[in-house]
C-alpha cells in the first residue's frame, strides 16, 4: 500500500501535500460558506457561478497547460502556481477582514485561482511519475489522493470551526500559511533523482497531438465521458453538502462536518486504491454504479446524522473511481504525451464543474437540494451503463483477468514486453512500435 514511500522525493512531496491541503480544504470550506452566506442570502445559484469560475480555465487553457506541463520543468511550474496561489488566499483573507469583499470580487478572485490551477493540476500530476519508478506510479496516484482526502478529513471541520471562531478571513490567512509547506517540499526534492522526461518524437506537439491520441484509444474515450457525467453532474458535492446544511438546520460547522465525514469514504477508497496492482476500468465502472446508488440513497435521508452516515459511501464510490481513472491515465499513456493528456483529463474533471454547477445550484433553489444530489446519482448510473456497454461491446468484460504477454529477448538489450490486452485499446502496429520496456529482473 505505501510502496511509493521507498522514494525520497515521493515522501518529501507528500507530506507538504498533506499540510496544504488541509489549508485547501480549509479555504474551500471558506469560500463556500462565504459566498453562501456573507456576499448572498443562501443563494445556491451565485455559489455555482463561483464554482464555475473557478473551475471552468482548466477546460478554456487545455491546449496551453498541457503543453506547458510537458515542455518546462514541472518542479518549477509548481513552484511558481503554488506562490501564486499563496498570494491570492493571502488578497481574498485581507479583503474579508477588511469587510471590502463582495459578491464581483470573489467571483474575479475564483477566476484567478481558477487560471492558476488550470496550470498547476497537470503539472501537479503529471509531476508524480517523475518521482517514482514506472511500476509504482498506479500506487503513487492512490496515495495522492490518500493525501488529499486524509486532509479533507481535518480540513473542512477546522475550517467550519475557524469560521465561528475566528472568522472567515484568518481561514485564508492560515491556508496562506500552509502553502509554505509544499514550497519547501519542492526546493528540498532531489532533482538527481527524478525520473529523466521522455522527449516527444510526434509532430504537432500541442494540444492536436494530445486529442488525436486519445481519439485514438476507445478505452481513454470512455474513461473520460464517465468521468465527465460525474464531474459534471454528480460531484458538486460543496452545493449540496452547504444546502443539505441548511435544511437540516444546520451551521458553517455542520457543514464542515458534512464535508469531513465524506472524506471517511474517500480516504478508505484511495487507500483501497493503493493496494491494486494496478487500475483498471472495471473498477471504475463498479465505482460509478456505487457512487449513482448511494447518491440517490442520500437524497431519501429524512435526519442530519442519516444523511452523514450514507455520505460515506458517496465518497468511498468517487475517490475509487476517480483515483483508478487518474491511474489508469497516467499508466497506459505515452510518456511524451502524458502531460497533454492529463490536461486533457484535468479539463474533463475540472472543466465540467462549470457546465454542472450551475445547473446543480439551479436546481437546488428551484426544486431543493434533494432533487439535485438525485441528477446527480442518476449521472453516476448512466456512466456507469456507458462503461458497462463499451467493456460488452470491445469483449473487454469476457477477457478481464486475461492478458497476454508478448515476449521477445534480446542479448543485447533488455526485456521488451508488450501487453496486447484489448485489440479496441491498441493496434498491432503500435504495440509493436512502441514496447514497454521493462528491467530484464523484472519481466522475468
Amino acid at each position: 500500500m505505501f510502496r511509493s514511500f521507498r522514494s525520497f522525493n515521493y515522501r518529501t512531496w507528500f507530506l507538504g501535500a498533506i499540510v496544504s491541503n488541509i489549508g485547501g480544504w480549509m479555504q474551500s470550506t471558506a469560500q463556500d460558506w462565504v459566498v453562501l452566506t456573507e456576499l448572498t442570502h443562501n443563494d445556491a445559484a451565485a455559489m455555482g457561478a463561483t464554482m464555475a469560475l473557478q473551475f471552468g480555465p482548466p477546460l478554456v487553457l487545455v491546449g496551453l497547460t498541457g503543453w506547458v506541463a510537458d515542455r518546462f520543468d514541472r518542479r518549477r511550474i509548481l513552484l511558481a502556481t503554488q506562490t501564486t496561489l499563496m498570494v491570492l488566499a493571502i488578497g481574498v483573507g485581507a479583503l474579508l477582514l477588511t469587510g471590502i469583499l463582495t459578491l464581483p470580487l470573489m467571483l474575479c478572485f475564483a477566476a484567478a485561482f481558477g487560471v492558476t490551477n488550470a496550470f498547476d493540476a497537470p503539472a501537479r500530476q503529471a509531476f508524480v511519475s517523475d518521482m517514482v519508478s514506472v511500476e509504482d506510479t498506479s500506487n503513487a496516484v492512490a496515495l495522492n489522493s490518500a493525501s488529499f482526502n486524509m486532509a479533507r478529513l481535518i480540513g473542512p471541520a477546522v475550517g467550519g470551526v475557524a469560521i465561528v471562531a475566528l472568522g472567515s478571513g484568518w481561514v485564508f490567512i492560515a491556508n496562506a500559511v500552509t502553502f509554505l509547506a509544499m514550497l519547501i517540499a519542492l526546493l528540498l526534492i532531489r532533482k538527481s533523482e527524478l525520473v529523466p522526461r521522455v522527449k516527444s518524437s510526434r509532430k504537432g506537439g500541442g494540444l492536436a497531438a494530445g486529442v488525436r491520441y486519445v481519439l485514438s484509444r476507445p478505452d481513454l474515450k470512455v474513461v473520460f465521458v464517465m468521468v465527465f457525467l460525474l464531474g459534471a453532474f454528480g460531484m458538486n458535492f460543496p452545493i449540496f453538502a452547504s444546502t443539505m446544511a441548511l435544511e437540516f438546520g444546520e451551521g458553517a460547522a455542520g457543514y464542515g462536518v458534512l464535508s469531513s465525514v465524506l472524506a471517511i469514504g474517500s480516504l478508505a477508497g484511495a487507500l483501497l486504491a493503493a493496494r491494486r496492482d494496478r487500475a483498471r476500468v472495471r473498477v471504475i465502472v463498479l465505482s460509478a454504479a456505487g457512487f449513482g446508488a448511494a447518491s440517490l440513497v442520500s437524497a431519501t435521508m429524512p435526519v442530519y446524522w442519516m444523511y452523514g452516515a450514507v455520505l460515506v459511501f458517496v465518497g468511498f464510490s468517487t475517490v475509487t473511481m476517480l483515483t483508478t481513472a487518474n491511474g489508469y491515465v497516467q499508466t497506459t499513456t505515452d510518456a511524451a504525451l502524458r502531460g497533454r493528456v492529463l490536461a486533457l483529463y484535468m479539463a474533463v474533471v475540472m472543466g465540467s464543474t462549470p457546465i454542472g454547477a450551475p445547473i446543480a445550484g439551479w436546481v437546488a433553489d428551484t426544486f431543493g437540494p434533494r432533487m439535485a444530489i438525485n441528477v446527480g446519482g442518476v449521472a453516476g448510473l448512466l456512466a456507469c451503463a456507458i462503461g458497462l456497454s463499451w467493456m460488452l461491446w470491445s469483449g473487454r468484460l469476457h477477457r478481464a483477468g486475461r492478458t497476454r504477454f508478448l515476449l521477445t529477448l534480446d542479448e543485447t538489450r533488455p526485456l521488451s514486453v508488450v501487453q496486447a490486452m484489448d485489440p479496441h485499446m491498441y493496434d498491432e502496429k503500435a504495440a509493436a512500435t512502441t514496447p514497454i520496456q521493462l528491467p530484464r529482473k523484472n519481466a522475468e
